[in-house]
């Protein structure tokens, strides 16, 4: 057995629906109507907005580029350049239409002050980058310590600058946490200190000129002329003889192990004694 339930339009209701839908479209007719013209400029104004705004941000773009702005404040400034135009375009092109915009800047006024309370390390962070890209204290290639970081500049963006080592670890560093803060900038290379040790009855200007001719002698790791070799100390079995020399940040470790190599080899077999630590013990009988 089978039960049907009908169902019986109401048609007042039908009628009401109908009427509604006949008032939207005589407000919709009456606008268009009214606002046809309007439409048309208000669309124009838009089209000729965003050209206009392509335009002369690429003009601002090849003009700062032509004056060897750093490409990362040059993206910046035209960026900005062109969303301003087309804000001002759009907002040109509601008051064409009737629309009213002063609702509008007020909930993005609301809404701006509660993003930047929201974000504001991150903006801090954009504005320090500003300063490093205007100042320009280091630039990409440059090797600098900050706050206790070492490495190599890899990248500056308006957030971070990213840094590499020769281990290809890449450390990425808040740019509010460099602006302020002492920077060591050595460029692009790095001073290596080492030092060696001697036997007291050895030669010590002799143990300098074969460490300095070490030296010269690997051009391929030694990246500058500025070479330094020394006594640095009087240690208790040895005179310690210490050697200075600038390398590429990419090639510290590199450079470091193949030098050390290259100074105990020249020294032994230059027959420089490289003495041991020794302790003499005295034994007192009763």
């Amino acid at each position: 057995m089978y039960l049907h339930r009908t169902t019986q339009l109401d048609p007042d209701m039908i009628e009401n629906e109908i009427q509604q839908i006949e008032k939207i479209y005589a407000l919709i007719t009456e606008y268009l109507v009214t606002y046809s013209f309007q439409l048309v400029a208000a669309l124009l104004i838009l089209l000729f907005g965003l050209w206009v705004a392509k335009k002369l941000s690429s003009l601002v773009f090849k003009l700062l580029e032509k004056n060897n702005v750093d490409i990362t404040l040059n993206n910046f400034i035209t960026n900005v350049i062109k969303v301003l135009l087309i804000i001002m375009f759009v907002i040109i092109a509601l008051g064409k239409i009737g629309i009213s915009i002063t609702p509008f800047i007020a909930a993005i006024g609301a809404a701006s002050l509660g993003a930047g309370l929201a974000l504001q390390g991150m903006l801090s962070n954009y504005g320090a980058g500003l300063a490093i890209i205007a100042t320009r204290p280091f630039i990409v290639g440059d090797t600098i310590l900050v706050n206790g970081i070492f490495g190599q500049v890899k990248s500056i963006e308006l957030g971070v600058t990213i840094l590499t080592n020769e281990d290809d670890i890449v450390i990425t560093v808040p740019n509010k946490h460099i602006v302020g803060e002492i920077i060591h900038n050595s460029f692009a290379l790095s001073l290596i200190e080492g030092e060696i040790g001697i036997a007291y009855h050895a030669d010590p200007e002799f143990a300098i000129s074969l460490i300095e001719q070490a030296l010269n002698a690997q051009p391929e790791f030694v990246a500058s002329a500025k070479i330094q070799v020394g006594i640095n100390q009087f240690a208790d079995s040895s005179v310690v003889i210490g050697y200075r020399y600038w390398v590429k940040t990419n090639q510290i470790i590199k450079a470091k192990m193949a030098i050390n190599l290259t100074v105990f080899n020249t020294l032994k077999n230059n027959n420089i004694e490289i003495p041991f630590p020794q302790r003499v013990v005295t034994i007192k009988q009763a």
